[in-house]
């Protein structure tokens, strides 16, 4: 699903079930998670098998991925990424650094968001066209897609500034594409100063969405230029 939503030079590896939960952990990993309840210790674990089957696939060989600042996965040298899981599936995705700036992947189990949880997560102005959404494509749980999205807007946007965004700091514009009804993208424009890609300020961040298999799946890729 991931894959299909990036680049060609980004490498996409996904999981599905169990696959990947009881791979060995580097000990640093497993210092790290040494308190941590089981459900989450095989997450982190099955996520971080994806990302160094990844590495490989990028001719770089598996090492340690510690979290960093805010969670954040630290990553080798020449090397940028997202990691994503959620109730039975998880994915990473890695790019060299030459290739794009950043990149950011989020995936949910596709459905309603809990009552109260869309009005605390988005503008008066995405609320609306959500709702506009659903009047027309009633598939799609629009809300945890929005959701989503935010989700990989911040996981793209936090290696490239260092600063938490907030959810109502950037207003996120869904569409479907004309002939799928299971995919489409969307646009983020930031209502904060942007980071500084290169020579420019980016302003907005591109993404595309998909759904299928119980999962709706997010993706943005920041270019140099």
């Amino acid at each position: 699903m991931i894959g299909d939503l990036l680049p060609p030079a980004v490498v996409a590896v996904e999981s599905y079930g169990e696959e990947g939960a009881d791979a060995p952990l580097y000990p640093q990993e497993a210092a790290y998670m040494a308190r941590a309840v089981d459900k989450r210790r095989r997450e982190f674990t099955a996520v971080r098998s994806c990302a160094r089957r990844a590495m490989e696939r990028l001719g770089v060989p598996a090492q340690p991925l510690v979290p960093g600042e805010r969670g954040a996965p630290q990553w080798p040298a020449g090397l940028t990424g997202s990691m994503t899981h959620c109730a039975g599936y998880c994915a990473a995705a890695l790019v060299r650094a030459g290739d794009l700036a950043s990149v950011g992947i989020d995936a949910e189990v596709h459905g309603p968001l809990p009552e109260g949880v869309l009005s605390s997560v988005s503008l008066p102005q995405e609320a609306a066209r959500i709702g506009r959404l659903i009047g027309e494509r009633p598939e799609v749980h629009w809300d945890r897609l929005l959701f989503s999205a935010k989700e990989a807007v911040y996981k793209a946007w936090f290696p490239l500034t260092g600063r938490w965004l907030d959810f109502m700091e950037a207003d996120i514009d869904l569409f479907p594409d004309p002939d799928e009804r299971t995919r489409g993208g969307f646009r983020a424009e930031l209502l904060v100063a942007g980071p500084r890609v290169g020579e420019r300020t980016v302003g907005s961040f591109e993404g595309r969405w998909t759904t299928g298999r119980g999962l709706v799946a997010t993706a943005v890729a920041v270019p140099h230029t």
